[in-house]
């Protein structure tokens, strides 16, 4: 088994899990626990295909499928934040919802045939001097732009929660709301906010996977990834370093399975397929329940409520 081409896979089948991860973070940090992920991911993946597909650009498919994760999240954010609706409840609902309209608009637009549409994938961009290093140059130095945006925001997103003022104020929407409310903070804006920036990024991780790690969009495209993010981030204790780790350790998993599936072929190969779901399990079962979120994570937030 090479060593370095398990750790490129490992790398590119961790990025979109950690942008979703991502996505996920900035909504607990505001109180939203938001499941519905798989269904953002699924639309970002059909709308950023289908204009890279038909403009021939993969970066304004990424920019499409950041608009695409927004539309949708914000059926959810009506819903929790101003109908005070159930998080869990909503967040499912659109896991159903998104995935069928994404399966229905691709159906419509390039018909019902064995054959899929391809687009044109994302180029890899090499960092000059970086990529010379021996051994780890090549492996994470000449990848996408959307895996160094994606390491880049892990960066950004720890310094914002841990050292500015607007990130300890968001942060303080999910922990305590009505004592952030009298401290002169918008608490029903910065949600919604939330839910923007969540959309954005995990629409942007669905994206990547029909732009930048396949070339075309079929059902079941997302695979349950953005369960997995959700469990990174109770993995990675809701921090951005954290859960960094977490979604190295699944995309680690994910690359070694598809590995053993070659090396065994006398196995059945869902066996294999089932070792990031295990992993996942077994994340949340043994660490998953010793620490809690946000305060006030997944509670509604009524400002006439006493």
């Amino acid at each position: 088994m090479d060593i370095g081409e398990l750790i490129l896979s490992t790398v590119r089948m961790a990025t979109p899990i950690l942008m979703v991860a991502l996505a996920e973070l900035y909504s607990e940090r505001a109180g939203l626990v938001n499941i519905g992920l798989d269904g953002i991911m699924s639309f970002g993946a059909l709308t950023g295909f289908m204009v890279s597909f038909l403009s021939g650009s993969p970066f304004l498919g990424i920019v499409a499928g950041a608009c695409g994760g927004v539309l949708i999240n914000m059926i959810y954010a009506y819903c929790t934040i101003s109908l005070c609706a159930p998080q869990i409840v909503y967040g499912m609902a659109i896991n159903i919802f998104a995935p069928a309209v994404a399966s229905f608009i691709y159906r419509v637009y390039f018909g019902v045939s064995s054959t899929l549409a391809q687009a044109t994938l994302m180029p890899t961009v090499a960092i000059p001097g970086l990529k010379d290093i021996p051994f780890f140059g090549k492996l994470l130095f000449d990848q996408t732009p959307m895996v160094y945006f994606a390491y880049l925001m892990v960066v950004f997103t720890a310094i914002f929660f841990n050292r500015t003022k607007a990130g300890l104020n968001y942060k303080s929407v999910g922990e305590y709301p009505k004592a952030a409310e009298t401290l002169g903070i918008n608490v029903i804006r910065q949600k919604y906010v939330a839910c923007i920036i969540c959309g954005a990024l995990a629409g942007i991780g669905g994206a990547y996977l029909t732009t930048c790690y396949v070339n075309t969009y079929s059902d079941g495209v997302v695979a349950g990834r953005g369960f997995i993010a959700l469990s990174a981030v109770i993995f990675g204790r809701w921090s951005a370093g954290g859960v960094l780790m977490a979604c190295l350790l699944f995309g680690f998993c994910d690359a070694l399975q598809l590995r053993l599936q070659i090396f065994n072929t006398s196995t059945p190969y869902q066996l294999f397929q089932m070792i990031p779901y295990l992993f996942t399990l077994a994340a949340l079962a043994v660490l998953g329940i010793k620490k809690s979120g946000p305060a006030s994570n997944g509670k509604p937030y009524m400002r006439e409520e006493r």
